[in-house]
């Protein structure tokens, strides 16, 4: 599909505020699914928001990515539907940019530090090169390694174990958009895991069922027992609970949990398995709210844990146990990308891990990740994005304290 002219995108832009704020929906939508600017289920997709507020910015990210009749039709349709002062709005906008020969993307950022010096914003979908080069993990001492080990999962194979990167940035559905940025992604974490000792295998555009029968393959590598620990990370579309194939139907997040599980992958019972999932877990944006002077303090109730029971013979596991997977994003929340630098989470990540993996344990190395993705904020201003936020989290069922000790060789414990 051609795409929208980057005057009229433009336009759109920079009239972004006055038209979520006067757009009319209720008939235009339907006009604009009658002219095959907008399918079916994204009919539905944009009725279904919350309020007006949602809708007319649901409607507004995607036209643009809606074809080259996008704007002529929804400048049509805006007449039709007795709008026709947001229509002349536009296409003056459009032609002004066009003669003007200022149709280009949103200015380029730099990182900014805020008046408290903590809060630093970047665009969501642009950024410039900082030339940073290839990713170097400093290696972990032996004096680290004989101080920490007993007390962790044993981690000195080599290679420390397999790694699987799924990337899907290029969709069949018309409903999911090219992922640019994604391969920087892939990259960046194909770099990191190789540094930190991992044999890497990376998949790209996988269909759903392709995903699948990928993992099964990935369980049952006879590898898995001699090594150490293993790595997945998907890096798709996605909602909550699962993540596009390139064909766009869904695997549910339980089922590649599953396939690695101590019922499915004895191979590594009683081994971390890591999981990386860089995709969206819903469709509303995190807008942030304002710091209130004072801290805040929350705790939790202790669980107590009591033994159901033992068998004489035979030790058993929960179905799912040693495993720790981390998110970009919170549930029902979009997660943010870089066209040239990649998505926040996957630049967080390898930053920290890299840093860090030396001599610090996977779960507080995520913990200093959520810190770096707090702090980042959206800046692209005049759209809905503008001034956004993104929280990752990780869940967790380790045992012990997971340290990478890279550069530690075969050694017996």
């Amino acid at each position: 599909m051609l795409g929208m002219q980057s005057w009229e995108r433009d336009a759109l832009t920079k009239l972004r505020v006055t038209l979520i704020k006067d757009l009319v929906l209720e008939e235009l939508l339907e006009h604009l699914v009658a002219h095959k600017i907008l399918t079916d289920t994204m009919h539905d997709s944009i009725q279904s928001q919350k309020n007006n507020f949602g809708r007319n910015v649901a409607l507004l990210n995607l036209l643009p990515k809606r074809g080259k009749r996008a704007f002529e039709v929804f400048c049509k349709v805006l007449e039709e539907t007795g709008q026709e002062h947001l229509s002349e709005q536009l296409k003056e906008e459009a032609q002004t940019l066009r003669l003007q020969g200022t149709h280009r993307p949103l200015q380029l950022s730099v990182p900014e530090t805020s008046s408290n010096g903590h809060c630093w914003r970047e665009s969501c979908e642009n950024s410039i090169d900082d030339g940073d080069g290839p990713i170097s993990v400093p290696l972990c001492s032996v004096d680290f390694y004989l101080s920490h080990q007993k007390q962790a999962y044993r981690m000195c194979s080599r290679p420390r174990g397999l790694a699987l990167i799924i990337s899907n940035v290029s969709f069949s559905s018309p409903d999911l958009d090219f992922r640019s940025g994604g391969n920087v992604d892939s990259d960046s974490l194909n770099q990191l895991f190789s540094q930190l000792g991992y044999q890497v295998v990376v998949h790209n555009n996988l269909t759903a069922q392709e995903i699948v029968s990928e993992l099964k393959e990935f369980s049952m590598r006879r590898e898995h027992t001699k090594l150490d620990s293993c790595l997945v990370s998907l890096l798709s579309h996605g909602v909550d609970g699962a993540v596009y194939g390139a064909d766009g139907k869904l695997v549910q997040l339980q089922d590649v949990f599953a396939s690695l599980d101590n019922a499915h992958c004895p191979q590594l019972q009683n081994k971390p398995k890591m999981f990386f999932i860089q995709a969206c877990r819903g469709e509303e944006a995190d807008r942030g709210v304002d710091q209130r002077d004072g801290r805040e303090e929350s705790s939790s109730p202790d669980i107590e844990q009591s033994d159901a029971g033992r068998e004489e013979y035979r030790v058993r596991l929960p179905t799912q146990s040693d495993m720790i997977c981390a998110y970009a994003c919170l549930r029902g929340t979009v997660s943010l990308r870089n066209t040239k630098r990649g998505s926040w989470f996957v630049q967080a990540l390898t930053s920290v891990f890299s840093q860090h993996a030396k001599d610090t344990h996977v779960a507080d190395m995520l913990v200093k990740v959520n810190a770096l993705i707090k702090e980042r904020e959206g800046y692209a201003p005049g759209t809905a994005f503008h001034r956004c936020k993104e929280m990752s989290e990780y869940s967790s069922t380790l045992c012990q304290n997971l340290y990478l000790f890279p550069g530690i060789p075969f050694i017996t414990n």
